[in-house]
């Protein structure tokens, strides 16, 4: 967990412990955190891979990578699909 999350989230335990926020919203906290380093995992590594794969010129080269790309993408879809339509509800 990146230190600026692992900040935020004592600070928002701390609230919690003392009883000012009630539990549940820690938990949804712990979720988005959970999601977003996820996400910003798979960015990371397709940020790589871009730049890694781009110039090699045999298709066969890139498959394995476009394939692992494709399920990435679709993944990242379906979460952020999901956290929009939660929050237009």
């Amino acid at each position: 967990m990146p230190e600026e999350h692992r900040k935020t989230y004592e600070e928002f335990s701390k609230f919690v412990n003392k009883g000012i926020l009630k539990k549940e919203l820690l938990l949804i906290y712990e979720d988005a955190l959970v999601k977003a380093e996820t996400l910003l995992s798979i960015f990371n590594k397709e940020k790589w891979k871009r730049g890694h794969f781009t110039y090699k010129k045999l298709p066969q080269a890139n498959k394995e990578p476009a394939t692992e790309s494709l399920e990435n993408a679709s993944k990242f879809f379906k979460i952020i699909y999901n956290i929009l339509k939660m929050n237009k509800a």
